[in-house]
């Protein structure tokens, strides 16, 4: 499902876009004739400067500098922790608890497949915070906001607790959810029956920094996209007892 990133907002010193699922942040090293958000976004607005990263399968908002001197001062507040990232995903199961607060070192690139591990005597200090949105038949949909900043952060910190985010090949257990699994009496039409969502599950909804033209807090959200909104909105048809949709975050359906 090939979905169309957006612009929402630019000025003389930042970009900020929604990255959409499946698309690099930046050119592959190896394979230069891979799309990414930097060179698409390079067509219109340069010079363009990369302060942060999302992975490829990650969709949601990225902010770019437009100048040495704002990447200077974005990227310093990346570093020193003064950028506060929120993110949605949507995890197998059901916590038992509303918040909860993961303190577990990674240990980034631990094995032959690159992924990141928890490792308390060699890992790095990393810090989660999570709670819970939405509680849907056999999953939910959880805000986390990672205090630190390492590897596939809160990728591994949900599956460290135990509930891996939907279709997540690294650290989950399936590769894509389809409606059969969801309702008992799906009648397969001819055509190969293609998934609800065959990502990994997670979205960076909202971004805050000090602005580096004005130095004034700032907020930049970006609603979550079709392939996650279509999965939630299928979840949410079979829940008995359906729940009020993210009043804390004004997120969208």
């Amino acid at each position: 499902m090939k979905q169309r990133y957006s612009i929402i907002h630019s000025d003389e010193f930042l970009v900020v876009a929604g990255k959409p699922p499946g698309l690099l942040s930046i050119p592959d090293r190896y394979n230069a004739a891979l799309p990414s958000m930097q060179e698409v976004l390079s067509w219109k607005y340069d010079p363009l400067f990369v302060v942060h990263r999302l992975d490829r399968e990650t969709s949601g908002v990225m902010v770019f500098a437009r100048s040495a001197d704002a990447h200077r001062n974005v990227s310093l507040q990346f570093e020193h922790g003064m950028i506060e990232k929120t993110y949605h995903a949507l995890v197998v199961g059901a916590p038992d608890w509303d918040t909860l607060q993961v303190d577990a070192p990674l240990l980034t690139d631990a094995d032959r497949a690159h992924r990141t591990k928890v490792d308390r005597r060699k890992g790095k200090e990393s810090v989660t915070n999570f709670d819970v949105l939405e509680r849907l038949p056999g999953y939910s949909l959880i805000r986390a906001i990672p205090k630190t900043g390492r590897t596939h952060q809160i990728r591994v910190h949900l599956a460290s607790v135990g509930f891996p985010i939907v279709a997540d090949p690294l650290y989950g257990t399936r590769e894509g959810l389809y409606l059969s699994e969801l309702k008992r009496r799906y009648r397969q039409s001819r055509r190969e029956e293609r998934p609800l969502i065959s990502r990994t599950a997670l979205h960076a909804y909202s971004l805050r920094l000090e602005h580096p033209g004005s130095n004034e807090p700032v907020a930049y959200e970006c609603d979550r996209f079709k392939d996650m909104r279509a999965t939630i909105n299928q979840l949410r048809k079979l829940s008995p007892n359906p729940s009020p949709h993210l009043h804390r975050t004004g997120g969208s359906s």
